[in-house]
């Protein structure tokens, strides 16, 4: 399992999720802590007050002149948690409620030191003799009998139940904080994100061949790589080309011999059996397939052509009629006018061209053509009521050269070249079972997304 989602947005969300989480945490201690310290510095300058007067009443040998003793009044209400005290080597003194654990023993013994020297008060945690939480501030004064503890507590709830209402709020205020800090990073990410998908959607457009280069006019951290990408399609490209070229140049210098052999075999006596010529056919469809190839191969060239399928269809229909006008076929088309490939129309009309002669050949009565829209493709399908093949002729229709059927003049390059111009124009073709009876071809092609 992996520490970070694969998606760029998943692992910024992940990363901002959690350091606003962190950063909202800390500040909730911070912010609670400060409201900690106030609220206790209002309690302790109430309980310096009494420990101040306390530690005026305290006679040099360290005893207490309770006549000089006046309480705070909440130090007077027995019951709520205030109370004091007073604890030397002389004696013990109290007032308000008794003030239990967490008070230093003063030391016992003379000193040297005269009078009462403040030393600072010290702030501790007790509880009292009824077991309720207090907060004491201690003085230790020194006198000739020795240190003497001057203690005040005030009840601990006085610092929580203020601390306690002020958290509620605060905590709430925070939450709706971290939900608008999390709808900014949902927004931020949606448009700091965009010109990826903007440059994807380019790059598609590339791809499809309806642009040759993705925009390079892209922010600061993607221009570069569009810089790269348009340099790798041009590189592309001109291999491509030469390649394309090679093939060309190679196939039209194989035609011309090729035809001058087919001349020559065709005078008197030459080729009595006709094997020989039907060899010079077989080359002469092995070179008409390269070029067809290599017209297709061409980067950003022809095979990014939209194409409507129903005029060719109709033409190739009229074709079929005229080679075949011995035979009454029945014919239904079924294709929506809008529809169009992103194919040559030459290499379309050679693709439906075979496909249509090889079911009007096998055709009993009946051929259907039709098309259908799947997703970013389109599959044209063409029917006959013939006699179909078997599942094993099926893969051995799509060998080169290959003949199922001896009748004709055919030479087994039909279904293999459309395969391959289907395959060259990001399609491909299946052979299967029609409901008719006979055999189905489906040819998949791009869907021109220039369609309407």
């Amino acid at each position: 399992m992996k520490l970070f989602p694969r998606s760029l947005a998943g692992r910024l969300l992940a990363i901002s999720t959690l350091t606003t989480i962190a950063a909202l945490v800390f500040a909730a201690f911070a912010i609670g802590h400060v409201l900690e310290r106030f609220v206790i510095r209002g309690l302790d300058q109430q309980l310096d007050a009494e420990v101040a007067m306390l530690s005026r009443a305290l006679r040099p040998d360290g005893t207490l002149d309770r006549a000089r003793i006046v309480d705070l009044p909440v130090f007077e209400e027995a019951g709520r948690g205030w109370g004091w005290k007073v604890e030397s080597s002389r004696g013990r003194w109290t007032g308000g409620d008794a003030i239990g654990s967490g008070v230093p023993r003063p030391e016992h013994g003379p000193k040297d030191r005269h009078g009462p020297s403040h030393t600072g008060a010290i702030p501790r945690e007790g509880v009292t003799d009824a077991g309720e939480p207090v907060h004491t501030r201690t003085l230790i004064v020194p006198t000739r009998a020795g240190d003497v503890a001057v203690v005040a507590g005030g009840p601990r709830r006085i610092a929580t139940s203020p601390l306690r209402e002020a958290m509620l709020p605060l905590l709430g205020s925070l939450a709706i904080l971290g939900l608008g800090l999390a709808l900014a990073t949902m927004a931020q990410l949606h448009f700091g994100l965009r010109p990826l998908r903007t440059l994807r959607a380019a790059l598609a457009d590339v791809r499809a061949g309806r642009a040759r280069h993705v925009p390079e006019d892209q922010p600061a951290e993607l221009a570069p790589l569009a810089v790269e990408l348009n340099a790798l399609v041009d590189q592309n490209k001109t291999q491509l080309e030469h390649a394309r070229r090679h093939v060309a140049n190679l196939a039209h210098g194989l035609k011309t011999p090729l035809a001058a052999l087919s001349v020559k075999l065709a005078e008197g006596g030459r080729d009595p059996d006709h094997s020989l010529r039907t060899m010079v056919a077989d080359l002469d469809n092995r070179v008409r397939h390269h070029l067809g190839r290599a017209r297709s191969a061409a980067p950003g060239g022809r095979h990014h052509v939209r194409t409507v399928l129903v005029p060719a269809v109709d033409a190739l229909a009229a074709v079929m009629r005229g080679v075949h006008a011995d035979r009454t076929i029945d014919l239904t088309i079924d294709i929506a006018p809008d529809m169009a490939v992103t194919a040559d129309p030459q290499d379309l009309d050679e693709m439906l061209g075979n496909l249509f002669d090889n079911g009007w050949r096998h055709a009993a009565s009946k051929v259907r053509i039709s098309a259908r829209r799947i997703g970013a493709t389109i599959e044209v399908a063409i029917e006959d009521d013939g006699s179909g093949l078997s599942e094993q002729l099926i893969e051995e229709a799509l060998v080169p050269g290959r003949r199922l059927d001896e009748r004709g003049d055919g030479h087994g390059f039909g279904l293999p070249i459309v395969q391959e111009l289907a395959e060259l124009h990001g399609g491909s073709l299946r052979l299967g079972r029609s409901d008719l009876g006979g055999l189905r071809t489906t040819l998949v092609l791009l869907s021109c997304a220039d369609e309407r």
